[in-house]
């Protein structure tokens, strides 16, 4: 199976995979617009903007699952996100990313990409995968990881990528 194959819906209800992301770099993010590292919002923006032209994207996925820190409807999530964090990088509809509902987009991700100990399991928002061109689950996040200490991860992935 190939992550540009696994549909996902857009915070508008679209329904897609991920083929429009082929041969670019991605950061898959679970996201909460009210949890504590809700912040980091506004690095994953900068990160998106600093290297969109190089080929790359942040693509959020807002999830409730964590002591119910996600707003009730897509909509919501959408204006919060654009009004509070300038978001403009890709939503997608709330999902689960753990459990017998977990999203197939996060089963793959967990399954490729395993956390402390060998877990699959997602432990809190904003946990973090890395995807190159090729989409290849390259490296997974922790979600205190700030998104400015991953930018160098990135850019080896961009250069990497545009040398071959």
């Amino acid at each position: 199976m190939s992550i540009y194959n696994i549909g996902v819906k857009t915070i508008k209800g679209e329904e897609q995979t991920l083929a429009p992301y082929k041969g670019q770099v991605m950061l898959i993010v679970n996201t909460a617009t009210k949890c504590g590292f809700a912040p980091q919002f506004k690095g994953l923006q900068k990160l998106h903007d600093d290297h969109k032209e190089e080929g790359f994207a942040v693509l959020g996925f807002p999830c409730s699952q964590f002591n119910n820190q996600e707003l009730a409807s897509d909509d919501e999530i959408a204006q919060s996100c654009e009004i509070n964090f300038g978001v403009t990088f890709p939503l997608y509809a709330k999902i689960d990313v753990n459990g017998s509902n977990a999203h197939p987009l996060f089963q793959y991700l967990t399954n490729e990409a395993r956390g402390v100990l060998g877990s699959k399991l997602i432990k809190w928002n904003f946990t973090k995968f890395l995807v190159d061109r090729d989409g290849n689950v390259v490296k997974r996040f922790s979600p205190t990881d700030d998104p400015a200490k991953i930018e160098s991860r990135i850019q080896k992935l961009l250069s990497a990528a545009t040398r071959a």
